[in-house]
């Protein structure tokens, strides 16, 4: 992929590796406070982002089986997955897993509640 700069440039900062302490005076939001950036973002902030696509695939259960059977496949059969009735299922965003939860009922429509953030790795 080319790197390209059109418009305007833009200066990235990484705040990963700051330490804890207060900001200068200068960086201090606007009302004076000594909040860090964290206690003071807001969905607004999040606005670039929100329009980027991301796919969501919400997983209940796997199985394995050969070509030659999957074909064999017919409206009504039945296909056992590797988990239980009730179990949780597991929330993919991206290929990521991210959440665990159940799947609810909505008027006449699927859908799933989380029930469980997983946290991801540093890597």
């Amino acid at each position: 992929m080319s790197e390209e700069t059109v418009g305007e440039s833009v200066e990235l900062t990484d705040f990963s590796q700051q330490d804890k302490q207060a900001a200068p005076a200068s960086e201090n939001t606007s009302s004076g406070t000594d909040l860090n950036a964290e206690e003071t973002c807001t969905a607004s902030d999040l606005a670039a982002v929100f329009d980027v696509p991301v796919t969501i695939a919400a997983v209940l259960g796997r199985t394995h089986m050969e070509v030659a059977d999957l074909l064999k496949l017919e409206e009504g059969d039945v296909v056992e997955l590797d988990r239980k009735v009730g179990e949780a299922i597991d929330i993919y965003v991206n290929n990521r897993l991210v959440a665990r939860g159940e799947v609810v009922l909505v008027e006449d429509r699927l859908g799933v509640t989380m029930t469980e953030i997983i946290k991801g790795e540093n890597k």
